[in-house]
């Protein structure tokens, strides 16, 4: 680094140059938060915080630049977010479920004690009508509520699982939609509830699909992290299951309350798929994250190998 110009060192910093110049002119020091890609390592891009102080007298025009990464503080924030994020959907799931359910059962006898009196075919289609109703809200409520026993955990190969939403996707997918499979095949088996991972990377796979429409790629890829925190616990080896997508994006104003219940941008979405799927993951000590722009949208299970 020696001998070399600053915008050399961080070529994507444009405002570097500002902010020595400011402590130049005001002899005080100054920071804040700098986004930029390093060349030396590949052009990661790095989340840090820039710390620009003078070097002994002004005269000397000597500078101290201090650099301090945040991209993993900046990932504990999130992290924190989305887990009080969920709690907070947890408790709302439940007392909706519960308000909703309990007249259901007195609707439903009602309706089927009024139509043993009416005595003609077109009246009791109504009293059907009532009837049909009602149970599709009780399994909306059932959906709601979510799994009522704890899982049942077997060890399992994540890669058969993922096979298995493929062919799922893949029959319900337009044929405009290329489905391709990313996988690192040195993962171990992990111990997780077959039925509630299989149905948690459905509703995030399906989510990716409808926002393609006719045409684009859905990419499913596994990985394996290590040493990686989740809630502040800190795991040897994660699996990492993503579902990346080319489609047009979470939109920033709606990006924080995607995973809340009941909450859809989608014309004929219920806003269940991805509480529900964060809620199933929760319950095997994991987390679902994602990052988005247009044109790439990636969903990340992160699923802890309790070893």
């Amino acid at each position: 680094m020696a001998g070399r110009l600053f915008e050399d060192l961080l070529p994507d910093w444009a405002d570097g140059d500002k902010l020595l110049q400011r402590v130049l002119d005001t002899g005080q020091s100054f920071g804040k938060s700098v986004d930029f890609s390093v060349p030396q390592r590949d052009f990661d891009d790095v989340h840090a915080f820039c710390r620009v102080s003078l070097s002994g007298e002004l005269s000397s025009c000597r500078l101290i630049v201090e650099l301090f990464e945040m991209t993993q503080w900046r990932q504990f924030d999130r992290e924190k977010a989305l887990i009080k994020q969920r709690g907070a959907s947890r408790r709302i799931i439940r007392q909706l479920a519960h308000e909703i359910r309990n007249p259901l059962g007195g609707l439903r006898g009602a309706a089927q004690l009024l139509e043993r009196e009416l005595k003609t075919p077109e009246l009791r289609e109504y009293t059907r009508v009532i009837i049909k109703e009602a149970d599709r809200l009780a399994a909306l409520t059932k959906n709601l509520l979510g799994p009522t026993t704890q899982p049942s955990m077997a060890l399992t190969n994540i890669h058969e699982l993922i096979e298995h939403v493929f062919l799922l996707i893949e029959s319900e997918a337009p044929q405009g939609i290329n489905i391709v499979r990313d996988y690192d095949p040195s993962l171990p088996d992990i111990s997780l509830d077959r039925d509630q991972i299989i149905q948690s990377f459905l509703n995030i796979a399906r989510n990716a699909v409808q926002s393609l429409g006719d045409t684009g790629t859905l990419t499913i890829r596994t990985r394996v992290l290590t040493n990686f925190i989740i809630d502040s616990k800190r795991h040897r080896l994660v699996i990492s299951v993503e579902f990346e997508d080319t489609g047009p994006g979470i939109a920033d104003e709606i990006a924080d309350s995607i995973f809340y219940p009941l909450f859809t941008d989608r014309e004929g979405g219920t806003g269940l798929g991805l509480p529900l799927a964060q809620d199933l993951v929760s319950r095997h000590g994991g987390l679902i994250e994602f990052e988005s722009s247009p044109g790439q949208t990636v969903f990340m299970v992160r699923l802890p190998i309790n070893s």
